[in-house]
């Protein structure tokens, strides 16, 4: 007799936003509210008409702007209306923001180092630890698995939360470097059953012309 499980699976297509200008000049954005670039603009559309043979049943975003302007594009593809989560937004990286990453390393070199050598309890001044970002990422993205049984839904996001999730689904510690890319637009497959987590897929690109961003640094 076949055991039939108790919960169906929920697939999570992750989507990071588009590109923007502090993308491109390398410079750290956080919860600073950025727009998209025209690049950006673009790739939101391709995620679109990407994901429209998906059969996705609904539509989450981070209300930062460059992350909803990518929800909305998305939406329009699979005539769905995003619902914003905020505990989707960037981590907080308080005095870095605004910054390049060189500028940060030039102005706050024991911080820089503390961020770069991913200190998971280390927060920045006005800022937030890579801990409590877990935690409000990782909470919400179990109700949205929770919320959904047997559907397929998309979360649009940020690079930083994208590599928290990461760590989360293969049960890998928030220090251990990063061996993964997370591209602007690029999408991601995870799946959620009787909660266990599995990653599908990383990083996918074809819907993209060639040259989106890594998420920064490495």
């Amino acid at each position: 007799m076949v055991e039939i499980p108790t919960t169906q699976a929920t697939r999570i297509c992750l989507v990071r936003h588009g590109e923007t200008e502090w993308n491109a000049e390398r410079r750290i954005q956080g919860q600073i509210d950025i727009g998209l670039n025209d690049i950006g603009r673009h790739q939101a559309e391709a995620a679109g008409r990407w994901l429209q043979g998906a059969g996705i049943a609904a539509l989450y975003s981070s209300d930062l702007k460059r992350a909803w302007t990518t929800a909305e594009a998305i939406g329009r593809a699979l005539g769905l209306t995003p619902q914003a989560v905020p505990e989707m937004r960037e981590r907080r990286y308080g005095i870095f923001e605004g910054l390049t990453y060189a500028e940060a390393h030039t102005r706050y070199p024991e911080g820089y180092a503390a961020f770069e050598g991913r200190n998971a309890d280390y927060a920045f001044e006005n800022g937030e630890s890579l801990s409590v970002m877990f935690a409000r990422v990782t909470g919400k993205l179990k109700e949205i698995a929770a919320a959904h049984p047997g559907q397929n839904v998309v979360v649009v996001l940020h690079g930083g939360v994208l590599d928290v999730i990461n760590r989360f689904v293969r049960g890998n510690p928030l220090e251990m470097p990063r061996d993964f890319l997370i591209p602007n637009a690029g999408i991601n497959w995870i799946t959620a059953v009787n909660g266990v987590w599995h990653l599908e897929s990383w990083g996918e690109t074809a819907h993209l012309e060639p040259g989106a961003l890594d998420e920064l640094p490495s």
